[in-house]
Protein backbone atom coordinates (compact mmCIF):
# COMPACT_ATOMS: atom_id res chain seq x y z
CA UNK A 1 0.00 0.00 0.00
CA UNK A 2 2.81 2.11 0.88
CA UNK A 3 4.68 1.77 -2.55
CA UNK A 4 1.36 2.14 -4.13
CA UNK A 5 0.61 5.76 -2.20
CA UNK A 6 4.17 6.73 -3.17
CA UNK A 7 3.84 5.84 -6.64
CA UNK A 8 0.42 7.77 -6.93
CA UNK A 9 2.21 10.68 -5.30
CA UNK A 10 4.97 10.68 -8.00
CA UNK A 11 2.35 10.65 -10.80
CA UNK A 12 0.95 13.82 -9.01
CA UNK A 13 4.21 15.66 -8.70
CA UNK A 14 4.97 14.81 -12.71
CA UNK A 15 1.44 16.16 -13.84
CA UNK A 16 1.41 19.53 -11.77
CA UNK A 17 5.49 19.77 -13.05
CA UNK A 18 4.05 19.01 -16.29
CA UNK A 19 1.97 22.02 -16.12
CA UNK A 20 4.31 24.48 -14.88
CA UNK A 21 5.77 26.69 -18.16
CA UNK A 22 2.50 25.63 -20.10
CA UNK A 23 0.46 28.20 -21.85
CA UNK A 24 -2.42 28.87 -20.06
CA UNK A 25 -6.35 28.98 -21.51
CA UNK A 26 -6.92 32.76 -22.19
CA UNK A 27 -3.96 33.84 -22.75
CA UNK A 28 -2.52 35.99 -25.71
CA UNK A 29 -0.73 33.40 -28.13
CA UNK A 30 2.92 33.04 -28.17
CA UNK A 31 5.84 30.88 -29.22
CA UNK A 32 5.65 26.22 -28.41
CA UNK A 33 6.15 25.95 -24.65
CA UNK A 34 8.31 23.33 -23.11
CA UNK A 35 7.81 21.55 -19.34
CA UNK A 36 8.54 23.01 -16.44
CA UNK A 37 10.92 26.15 -18.33
CA UNK A 38 8.32 27.70 -20.82
CA UNK A 39 9.60 29.58 -22.87
CA UNK A 40 12.89 30.36 -21.20
CA UNK A 41 15.20 29.01 -23.45
CA UNK A 42 14.38 31.08 -26.53
CA UNK A 43 14.14 33.75 -24.26
CA UNK A 44 16.12 36.82 -25.59
CA UNK A 45 19.40 37.60 -23.07
CA UNK A 46 20.01 41.12 -25.53
CA UNK A 47 18.42 43.19 -28.20
CA UNK A 48 15.14 41.77 -26.91
CA UNK A 49 12.93 43.90 -28.94
CA UNK A 50 14.78 42.33 -32.30
CA UNK A 51 13.04 38.83 -31.18
CA UNK A 52 10.00 40.31 -29.80
CA UNK A 53 9.34 42.42 -32.76
CA UNK A 54 9.49 39.20 -34.62
CA UNK A 55 7.51 37.07 -32.55
CA UNK A 56 5.28 39.91 -32.69
CA UNK A 57 4.99 39.47 -37.04
CA UNK A 58 4.25 35.85 -36.39
CA UNK A 59 1.91 36.09 -33.27
CA UNK A 60 0.35 39.41 -33.93
CA UNK A 61 0.05 42.49 -31.66
CA UNK A 62 -0.25 41.10 -28.21
CA UNK A 63 1.23 37.71 -27.50
CA UNK A 64 2.69 36.06 -24.12
CA UNK A 65 5.62 33.86 -22.99
CA UNK A 66 6.01 32.03 -20.21
CA UNK A 67 9.11 31.86 -17.85
CA UNK A 68 8.84 28.79 -16.02
CA UNK A 69 5.35 29.56 -14.26
CA UNK A 70 5.33 33.63 -14.88
CA UNK A 71 3.66 35.33 -17.50
CA UNK A 72 5.29 37.84 -19.84
CA UNK A 73 2.54 39.76 -22.10
CA UNK A 74 4.71 41.68 -25.16
CA UNK A 75 2.76 44.73 -27.09
CA UNK A 76 3.55 45.88 -30.17
CA UNK A 77 -0.39 47.14 -30.64
CA UNK A 78 -0.70 50.89 -30.20
CA UNK A 79 -4.50 50.56 -29.36
CA UNK A 80 -3.62 47.73 -26.46
CA UNK A 81 -0.82 50.29 -25.42
CA UNK A 82 -2.97 53.08 -25.01
CA UNK A 83 -5.65 50.85 -23.50
CA UNK A 84 -3.86 48.84 -20.79
CA UNK A 85 -1.04 51.05 -19.84
CA UNK A 86 -3.03 54.34 -20.33
CA UNK A 87 -6.55 53.95 -19.15
CA UNK A 88 -5.99 51.14 -17.10
CA UNK A 89 -2.83 52.55 -15.14
CA UNK A 90 -4.52 51.79 -11.63
CA UNK A 91 -3.83 47.80 -12.71
CA UNK A 92 -0.91 47.93 -15.06
CA UNK A 93 1.45 50.15 -13.07
CA UNK A 94 2.83 47.99 -11.29
CA UNK A 95 6.45 46.54 -11.64
CA UNK A 96 8.02 43.56 -11.60
CA UNK A 97 9.61 41.90 -8.45
CA UNK A 98 13.29 42.36 -9.03
CA UNK A 99 15.04 41.32 -5.68
CA UNK A 100 18.88 42.23 -6.80
CA UNK A 101 17.40 45.79 -7.29
CA UNK A 102 15.94 45.54 -3.59
CA UNK A 103 19.02 44.30 -2.23
CA UNK A 104 20.60 47.10 -3.22
CA UNK A 105 17.83 50.42 -2.89
CA UNK A 106 15.84 48.69 -0.08
CA UNK A 107 13.23 49.30 -2.55
CA UNK A 108 13.33 52.34 -2.68
CA UNK A 109 14.30 53.40 -6.40
CA UNK A 110 11.58 54.95 -8.05
CA UNK A 111 11.33 54.03 -11.20
CA UNK A 112 12.41 50.21 -9.96
CA UNK A 113 9.84 50.28 -7.43
CA UNK A 114 6.59 48.29 -6.78
CA UNK A 115 3.36 49.98 -6.67
CA UNK A 116 3.90 50.67 -2.63
CA UNK A 117 2.91 53.30 -0.45
CA UNK A 118 6.29 54.19 -0.45
CA UNK A 119 6.60 54.10 -4.14
CA UNK A 120 3.39 56.60 -3.92
CA UNK A 121 4.86 59.11 -2.02
CA UNK A 122 8.41 58.79 -4.48
CA UNK A 123 5.48 59.95 -7.03
CA UNK A 124 3.96 62.14 -5.46
CA UNK A 125 7.30 64.13 -4.40
CA UNK A 126 8.36 63.87 -8.19
CA UNK A 127 5.26 65.39 -9.20
CA UNK A 128 5.06 68.39 -6.44
CA UNK A 129 8.76 69.37 -7.49
CA UNK A 130 9.25 68.59 -10.94
CA UNK A 131 6.31 71.44 -12.23
CA UNK A 132 6.29 73.33 -14.82
CA UNK A 133 6.82 76.75 -13.69
CA UNK A 134 10.35 74.77 -11.79
CA UNK A 135 11.75 73.63 -14.92
CA UNK A 136 11.63 77.33 -16.41
CA UNK A 137 13.52 78.36 -13.60
CA UNK A 138 16.06 75.79 -14.25
CA UNK A 139 16.62 76.45 -17.69
CA UNK A 140 19.29 79.28 -17.51
CA UNK A 141 21.55 75.79 -16.41
CA UNK A 142 20.56 73.81 -18.82
CA UNK A 143 21.41 76.65 -21.53
CA UNK A 144 24.70 77.42 -19.75
CA UNK A 145 25.60 73.54 -19.91
CA UNK A 146 24.81 73.41 -23.37
CA UNK A 147 27.29 76.19 -24.12
CA UNK A 148 30.13 74.34 -22.33
CA UNK A 149 29.46 71.18 -24.50
CA UNK A 150 29.42 73.55 -27.76
CA UNK A 151 32.96 74.83 -26.05
CA UNK A 152 34.25 71.29 -25.23
CA UNK A 153 33.26 70.49 -28.61
CA UNK A 154 35.31 73.32 -30.47
CA UNK A 155 38.50 72.24 -28.25
CA UNK A 156 38.73 69.62 -28.73
CA UNK A 157 37.30 68.64 -32.45
CA UNK A 158 39.27 65.47 -33.09
CA UNK A 159 38.13 63.86 -30.07
CA UNK A 160 34.91 61.95 -29.26
CA UNK A 161 32.19 63.99 -28.49
CA UNK A 162 30.19 61.46 -26.39
CA UNK A 163 32.19 61.96 -23.11
CA UNK A 164 31.48 65.53 -23.12
CA UNK A 165 27.69 64.69 -23.92
CA UNK A 166 27.54 62.39 -20.65
CA UNK A 167 29.39 64.80 -18.57
CA UNK A 168 27.16 67.96 -19.89
CA UNK A 169 23.93 66.31 -19.28
CA UNK A 170 25.14 64.87 -15.73
CA UNK A 171 26.75 68.00 -15.48
CA UNK A 172 23.01 69.99 -15.57
CA UNK A 173 21.65 67.30 -13.29
CA UNK A 174 23.88 67.51 -10.75
CA UNK A 175 23.56 71.65 -10.50
CA UNK A 176 19.37 71.05 -10.98
CA UNK A 177 19.27 68.28 -8.29
CA UNK A 178 22.20 68.90 -5.51
CA UNK A 179 22.97 72.79 -6.31
CA UNK A 180 26.64 72.04 -7.08
CA UNK A 181 29.10 72.30 -10.64
CA UNK A 182 30.38 69.01 -11.86
CA UNK A 183 32.66 70.56 -14.71
CA UNK A 184 34.87 67.76 -16.16
CA UNK A 185 34.46 64.03 -16.78
CA UNK A 186 36.76 63.22 -14.14
CA UNK A 187 34.94 65.61 -11.31
CA UNK A 188 34.38 63.06 -8.43
CA UNK A 189 30.58 63.20 -8.97
CA UNK A 190 30.63 62.51 -12.66
CA UNK A 191 33.33 59.81 -12.48
CA UNK A 192 31.82 58.35 -9.13
CA UNK A 193 28.21 58.23 -11.08
CA UNK A 194 29.09 56.64 -13.93
CA UNK A 195 31.44 53.83 -11.98
CA UNK A 196 28.27 53.27 -9.88
CA UNK A 197 25.87 52.93 -12.80
CA UNK A 198 28.03 50.63 -14.47
CA UNK A 199 28.14 48.33 -11.49
CA UNK A 200 24.14 48.50 -10.91
CA UNK A 201 23.32 48.54 -14.80
CA UNK A 202 25.83 44.99 -14.96
CA UNK A 203 24.20 43.01 -11.78
CA UNK A 204 20.96 43.62 -13.11
CA UNK A 205 21.70 42.34 -16.73
CA UNK A 206 20.41 38.83 -17.87
CA UNK A 207 22.67 36.24 -16.35
CA UNK A 208 24.68 38.63 -14.28
CA UNK A 209 22.91 37.03 -11.18
CA UNK A 210 20.79 33.64 -10.56
CA UNK A 211 17.51 33.96 -11.12
CA UNK A 212 16.28 34.63 -7.84
CA UNK A 213 13.09 35.88 -8.51
CA UNK A 214 11.91 32.82 -10.30
CA UNK A 215 14.06 30.79 -7.95
CA UNK A 216 12.83 32.57 -4.02
CA UNK A 217 15.18 29.92 -2.00
CA UNK A 218 17.98 31.55 -3.56
CA UNK A 219 17.46 34.34 -0.89
CA UNK A 220 18.68 31.82 1.76
CA UNK A 221 21.96 30.88 0.58
CA UNK A 222 24.84 32.32 2.92
CA UNK A 223 26.50 35.23 1.68
CA UNK A 224 29.91 33.23 1.83
CA UNK A 225 28.59 31.47 -1.09
CA UNK A 226 27.30 33.78 -3.29
CA UNK A 227 29.41 36.12 -5.07
CA UNK A 228 26.05 38.16 -5.92
CA UNK A 229 25.50 38.80 -2.92
CA UNK A 230 28.69 40.75 -1.89
CA UNK A 231 28.70 41.88 -5.11
CA UNK A 232 25.44 43.95 -3.96
CA UNK A 233 26.49 44.88 -1.23
CA UNK A 234 29.44 46.45 -2.61
CA UNK A 235 27.13 48.40 -5.31
CA UNK A 236 24.95 49.44 -2.21
CA UNK A 237 28.10 50.90 -0.01
CA UNK A 238 29.24 52.84 -3.63
CA UNK A 239 25.73 54.27 -4.01
CA UNK A 240 25.09 55.52 -0.52
CA UNK A 241 28.94 56.75 -0.48
CA UNK A 242 27.99 59.04 -3.50
CA UNK A 243 24.19 59.51 -3.31
CA UNK A 244 24.15 59.93 0.26
CA UNK A 245 27.64 62.21 0.47
CA UNK A 246 25.81 64.27 -2.20
CA UNK A 247 23.00 64.77 -0.20
CA UNK A 248 24.66 65.40 3.16
CA UNK A 249 26.80 68.78 1.33
CA UNK A 250 23.57 69.84 0.37
CA UNK A 251 21.92 69.82 3.61
CA UNK A 252 25.25 70.96 5.07
CA UNK A 253 25.22 74.06 2.01
CA UNK A 254 21.34 74.61 3.93
CA UNK A 255 21.95 74.80 7.40
CA UNK A 256 24.35 77.59 6.69
CA UNK A 257 21.89 79.60 4.79
CA UNK A 258 23.95 79.08 1.32
CA UNK A 259 21.29 77.64 -0.58
CA UNK A 260 20.62 77.83 -4.18
CA UNK A 261 17.46 76.65 -5.14
CA UNK A 262 18.39 73.40 -6.27
CA UNK A 263 15.58 70.95 -6.48
CA UNK A 264 16.96 68.75 -3.71
CA UNK A 265 17.03 71.83 -1.48
CA UNK A 266 13.14 71.81 -1.96
CA UNK A 267 12.21 68.30 -0.53
CA UNK A 268 14.54 68.67 2.36
CA UNK A 269 12.51 71.69 2.96
CA UNK A 270 9.45 69.98 2.67
CA UNK A 271 10.34 66.31 3.87
CA UNK A 272 7.48 65.98 6.62
CA UNK A 273 5.09 67.51 4.13
CA UNK A 274 5.33 65.02 1.40
CA UNK A 275 6.10 62.17 3.89
CA UNK A 276 9.89 61.54 3.12
CA UNK A 277 12.83 60.17 5.21
CA UNK A 278 16.44 61.06 5.13
CA UNK A 279 16.88 57.60 3.31
CA UNK A 280 13.53 57.96 0.51
CA UNK A 281 15.18 61.36 -0.40
CA UNK A 282 19.00 60.05 -0.83
CA UNK A 283 17.09 57.50 -3.17
CA UNK A 284 14.81 59.65 -5.04
CA UNK A 285 17.65 62.02 -6.36
CA UNK A 286 19.68 58.87 -7.58
CA UNK A 287 17.05 57.86 -9.22
CA UNK A 288 16.59 61.56 -11.36
CA UNK A 289 20.46 61.19 -11.94
CA UNK A 290 20.37 57.75 -13.05
CA UNK A 291 17.35 57.69 -15.31
CA UNK A 292 18.10 61.20 -16.29
CA UNK A 293 21.28 61.58 -17.57
CA UNK A 294 22.02 58.55 -19.28
CA UNK A 295 18.60 58.69 -21.57
CA UNK A 296 19.51 62.34 -22.47
CA UNK A 297 23.43 61.07 -23.90
CA UNK A 298 21.62 58.01 -25.51
CA UNK A 299 19.15 60.12 -27.70
CA UNK A 300 22.08 63.15 -28.51
CA UNK A 301 24.62 60.33 -29.73
CA UNK A 302 21.73 58.51 -31.56
CA UNK A 303 20.95 62.34 -33.61
CA UNK A 304 24.58 62.91 -34.08
CA UNK A 305 24.64 59.26 -35.99
CA UNK A 306 21.49 60.34 -37.70
CA UNK A 307 23.35 63.54 -39.26
CA UNK A 308 26.18 61.73 -40.05
CA UNK A 309 24.45 59.23 -41.94
CA UNK A 310 21.80 61.50 -43.59
CA UNK A 311 23.39 64.20 -44.82
CA UNK A 312 20.79 65.80 -46.81
CA UNK A 313 18.61 66.25 -43.69
CA UNK A 314 21.47 68.08 -41.78
CA UNK A 315 21.68 70.37 -44.61
CA UNK A 316 18.11 71.41 -44.27
CA UNK A 317 18.13 71.52 -40.99
CA UNK A 318 21.33 73.82 -40.98
CA UNK A 319 19.29 76.15 -43.65
CA UNK A 320 16.19 76.39 -41.33
CA UNK A 321 18.27 77.25 -38.63
CA UNK A 322 20.84 79.31 -40.28
CA UNK A 323 17.25 81.44 -41.49
CA UNK A 324 15.72 81.84 -38.26
CA UNK A 325 18.68 82.34 -35.86
CA UNK A 326 21.59 83.56 -38.23
CA UNK A 327 24.92 83.53 -37.60
CA UNK A 328 24.92 86.42 -34.75
CA UNK A 329 23.68 84.26 -31.66
CA UNK A 330 23.13 80.59 -30.20
CA UNK A 331 19.48 79.68 -30.62
CA UNK A 332 16.96 79.91 -27.90
CA UNK A 333 14.07 77.34 -26.87
CA UNK A 334 11.61 80.23 -28.34
CA UNK A 335 13.36 79.77 -31.83
CA UNK A 336 12.10 76.11 -31.98
CA UNK A 337 8.63 77.19 -32.53
CA UNK A 338 9.81 78.97 -35.73
CA UNK A 339 11.45 76.12 -37.15
CA UNK A 340 9.51 73.06 -37.96
CA UNK A 341 12.05 70.89 -39.74
CA UNK A 342 14.27 70.77 -36.47
CA UNK A 343 11.05 69.98 -33.99
CA UNK A 344 10.22 67.01 -36.89
CA UNK A 345 13.85 66.04 -36.95
CA UNK A 346 13.65 65.77 -33.21
CA UNK A 347 10.51 63.95 -33.08
CA UNK A 348 11.80 61.51 -35.84
CA UNK A 349 15.44 60.89 -33.75
CA UNK A 350 12.80 59.55 -30.93
CA UNK A 351 11.31 57.33 -33.72
CA UNK A 352 14.31 55.96 -35.38
CA UNK A 353 16.26 54.92 -32.40
CA UNK A 354 14.21 55.13 -28.94
CA UNK A 355 16.31 55.39 -26.14
CA UNK A 356 14.15 52.72 -24.49
CA UNK A 357 13.38 50.44 -27.30
CA UNK A 358 11.55 48.19 -24.53
CA UNK A 359 11.67 50.30 -21.85
CA UNK A 360 10.96 49.43 -18.41
CA UNK A 361 8.30 46.63 -17.75
CA UNK A 362 5.05 46.66 -15.84
CA UNK A 363 3.59 44.78 -13.89
CA UNK A 364 -0.27 43.84 -13.59
CA UNK A 365 -2.10 44.55 -9.99
CA UNK A 366 -5.14 42.60 -10.99
CA UNK A 367 -6.42 40.51 -13.64
CA UNK A 368 -7.08 42.38 -16.74
CA UNK A 369 -9.11 41.10 -19.95
CA UNK A 370 -8.84 42.43 -23.39
CA UNK A 371 -10.09 41.29 -26.71
CA UNK A 372 -11.16 38.03 -25.50
CA UNK A 373 -7.67 37.51 -23.42
CA UNK A 374 -6.52 37.27 -19.96
CA UNK A 375 -3.81 38.99 -18.95
CA UNK A 376 -3.08 37.70 -15.12
CA UNK A 377 -2.56 39.21 -11.89
CA UNK A 378 1.20 39.82 -11.62
CA UNK A 379 2.06 39.14 -15.79
CA UNK A 380 5.37 41.00 -16.39
CA UNK A 381 3.76 43.87 -19.75
CA UNK A 382 6.67 44.85 -22.59
CA UNK A 383 5.71 47.55 -24.81
CA UNK A 384 7.94 47.32 -27.75
CA UNK A 385 8.48 50.36 -29.26
CA UNK A 386 11.04 49.65 -31.44
CA UNK A 387 11.46 47.16 -34.31
CA UNK A 388 14.11 45.32 -36.49
CA UNK A 389 14.20 46.51 -40.39
CA UNK A 390 11.55 44.89 -41.99
CA UNK A 391 9.97 42.70 -39.12
CA UNK A 392 7.05 45.06 -37.90
CA UNK A 393 6.72 46.89 -34.33
CA UNK A 394 5.11 50.41 -33.33
CA UNK A 395 8.19 53.05 -33.93
CA UNK A 396 9.12 51.40 -37.25
CA UNK A 397 5.73 49.28 -38.29
CA UNK A 398 5.37 49.74 -42.01
CA UNK A 399 1.65 49.63 -41.86
CA UNK A 400 1.97 53.10 -39.62
CA UNK A 401 5.07 54.45 -41.16
CA UNK A 402 6.40 55.26 -45.06
CA UNK A 403 9.67 53.64 -45.05
CA UNK A 404 10.56 53.43 -41.14
CA UNK A 405 14.00 51.92 -41.71
CA UNK A 406 14.49 55.44 -42.84
CA UNK A 407 15.79 58.62 -41.10
CA UNK A 408 12.94 61.02 -42.57
CA UNK A 409 11.93 64.45 -40.93
CA UNK A 410 9.73 65.08 -42.99
CA UNK A 411 7.05 62.43 -42.15
CA UNK A 412 6.40 64.65 -39.09
CA UNK A 413 5.23 67.88 -40.83
CA UNK A 414 3.48 66.07 -42.96
CA UNK A 415 1.36 64.42 -40.32
CA UNK A 416 1.33 65.08 -36.85
CA UNK A 417 2.35 61.91 -35.35
CA UNK A 418 4.95 61.48 -38.27
CA UNK A 419 2.18 58.44 -39.85
CA UNK A 420 1.61 57.40 -43.68
CA UNK A 421 -1.40 58.97 -45.48
CA UNK A 422 -4.42 57.94 -44.39
CA UNK A 423 -3.45 56.70 -41.28
CA UNK A 424 -4.90 57.45 -38.19
CA UNK A 425 -1.87 58.00 -35.36
CA UNK A 426 -3.99 59.87 -32.57
CA UNK A 427 -2.77 56.73 -30.09
CA UNK A 428 0.31 57.63 -30.79
CA UNK A 429 1.66 59.55 -28.14
CA UNK A 430 4.70 61.85 -28.12
CA UNK A 431 4.87 60.89 -24.84
CA UNK A 432 5.51 57.21 -25.56
CA UNK A 433 9.30 57.58 -25.29
CA UNK A 434 8.99 58.42 -21.59
CA UNK A 435 6.95 55.56 -20.32
CA UNK A 436 2.63 54.90 -19.98
CA UNK A 437 0.30 55.85 -17.19
CA UNK A 438 1.36 56.25 -14.05
CA UNK A 439 4.87 55.12 -14.85
CA UNK A 440 6.01 58.03 -16.71
CA UNK A 441 8.99 59.58 -16.56
CA UNK A 442 8.35 62.77 -14.20
CA UNK A 443 11.55 64.17 -15.57
CA UNK A 444 10.19 64.46 -18.77
CA UNK A 445 9.94 68.39 -19.05
CA UNK A 446 13.04 68.77 -18.16
CA UNK A 447 14.63 66.25 -20.28
CA UNK A 448 12.55 67.83 -23.61
CA UNK A 449 14.09 71.52 -22.66
CA UNK A 450 17.89 69.72 -22.66
CA UNK A 451 17.43 67.42 -25.44
CA UNK A 452 15.75 70.88 -27.76
CA UNK A 453 18.58 73.07 -26.60
CA UNK A 454 21.46 70.52 -27.47
CA UNK A 455 19.66 69.81 -30.62
CA UNK A 456 19.46 73.25 -31.84
CA UNK A 457 23.07 74.24 -30.78
CA UNK A 458 24.64 71.60 -32.16
CA UNK A 459 22.79 72.20 -35.91
CA UNK A 460 23.69 75.77 -35.63
CA UNK A 461 27.58 75.30 -34.10
CA UNK A 462 29.09 72.25 -36.46
CA UNK A 463 28.77 69.60 -39.32
CA UNK A 464 29.32 66.68 -38.97
CA UNK A 465 30.61 64.51 -41.58
CA UNK A 466 31.93 60.91 -42.17
CA UNK A 467 35.56 60.33 -40.87
CA UNK A 468 37.47 58.95 -43.47
CA UNK A 469 40.17 55.96 -44.51
CA UNK A 470 43.60 56.81 -45.35
CA UNK A 471 42.77 57.09 -49.32
CA UNK A 472 40.29 60.23 -48.18
CA UNK A 473 37.01 57.97 -49.00
CA UNK A 474 34.34 58.61 -46.00
CA UNK A 475 33.79 55.91 -43.91
CA UNK A 476 29.61 55.30 -43.57
CA UNK A 477 28.33 54.67 -40.23
CA UNK A 478 26.46 52.33 -38.98
CA UNK A 479 22.97 53.11 -38.00
CA UNK A 480 22.09 49.77 -36.42
CA UNK A 481 25.04 48.82 -34.64
CA UNK A 482 23.51 49.65 -30.68
CA UNK A 483 24.85 48.90 -27.17
CA UNK A 484 23.17 46.19 -24.80
CA UNK A 485 21.46 47.78 -21.96
CA UNK A 486 18.34 49.75 -21.33
CA UNK A 487 19.18 52.73 -22.89
CA UNK A 488 19.65 52.30 -26.39
CA UNK A 489 22.79 53.93 -26.94
CA UNK A 490 25.15 53.92 -30.52
CA UNK A 491 28.35 51.98 -30.32
CA UNK A 492 30.92 54.45 -30.63
CA UNK A 493 31.72 55.49 -34.41
CA UNK A 494 33.98 58.21 -35.49
CA UNK A 495 32.99 61.47 -37.05
CA UNK A 496 34.46 64.91 -38.42
CA UNK A 497 33.30 67.71 -36.34
CA UNK A 498 33.87 71.43 -37.42
CA UNK A 499 32.33 74.63 -36.76
CA UNK A 500 30.39 75.75 -39.67
CA UNK A 501 32.04 79.04 -39.56
CA UNK A 502 34.66 81.48 -37.68
CA UNK A 503 32.02 83.71 -36.32
CA UNK A 504 30.14 80.90 -35.02
CA UNK A 505 33.06 79.72 -33.27
CA UNK A 506 33.68 82.78 -31.88
CA UNK A 507 30.21 83.25 -30.40
CA UNK A 508 31.01 79.76 -29.05
CA UNK A 509 33.94 81.54 -26.87
CA UNK A 510 31.98 84.65 -26.13
CA UNK A 511 28.54 82.89 -24.50
CA UNK A 512 31.07 79.79 -22.71
CA UNK A 513 32.42 83.12 -20.90
CA UNK A 514 28.96 84.61 -20.47
CA UNK A 515 28.07 81.12 -18.93
CA UNK A 516 30.33 81.92 -15.32
CA UNK A 517 27.34 83.85 -14.01
CA UNK A 518 25.32 81.15 -14.16
CA UNK A 519 27.89 78.55 -13.25
CA UNK A 520 29.21 80.90 -10.13
CA UNK A 521 27.24 80.57 -7.74
CA UNK A 522 27.24 76.65 -8.10
CA UNK A 523 30.88 76.31 -8.10
CA UNK A 524 31.00 75.75 -4.42
CA UNK A 525 33.18 73.20 -2.57
CA UNK A 526 35.14 72.26 -5.57
CA UNK A 527 38.30 70.36 -5.21
CA UNK A 528 41.85 72.10 -6.21
CA UNK A 529 42.34 69.84 -9.33
CA UNK A 530 38.34 71.05 -11.01
CA UNK A 531 39.17 74.64 -9.37
CA UNK A 532 42.38 74.82 -11.73
CA UNK A 533 39.68 73.46 -14.62
CA UNK A 534 37.47 75.88 -14.36
CA UNK A 535 40.30 78.57 -14.42
CA UNK A 536 42.24 77.56 -17.18
CA UNK A 537 38.78 76.80 -19.20
CA UNK A 538 37.98 80.37 -19.12
CA UNK A 539 41.63 81.71 -19.27
CA UNK A 540 41.78 79.89 -22.49
CA UNK A 541 37.89 81.23 -24.33
CA UNK A 542 39.11 84.82 -22.94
Amino acid sequence: MSVLLVFLLALCVAALLRKVGSREAGLPPGPPTVPILGNVHIFPTEFAHFKFTEWARKYGGIFSLKVGPSTVVVLTDVAAVKELLDKRSATTSDRPAIHIADRITGGLHMVLARSTSTWKILRKTSAAILTAQATAQHLPIQQAEATQLLYDILRSPQASPFPFMCQSIRGELVIMLYGKRAPRYDTPEISGFFNVTHAFNAILGPGAAPPVDAMPFLKFVPERWAKWKRECKRIRNLQRTLYFGMMEETRDRMRRGEGNGCYMEEVVGREKELGMDDEMTSYFGSALQETGSETTASYLQSLILALVAYPEAQKKAHEEIDRVVGEDRLPTLDDLEHMPYIRAMISETHRFRPVGPLGIPHSTLATEEYQGYIIPKGATIFVNIYLIIDLGGIFHDPALFDDPENFIPERYMLAENGTKPGVDGSDLKATFPFGFGRRICPGMHLAHNSININAMNLLWAFDFKPDIDADGNPIMVDTTAYKTGVANAPQPFKCRIAPRSPEKAKIIEREFLDAADTFAKFEVGLNEEDKEYVAKLRAYAG
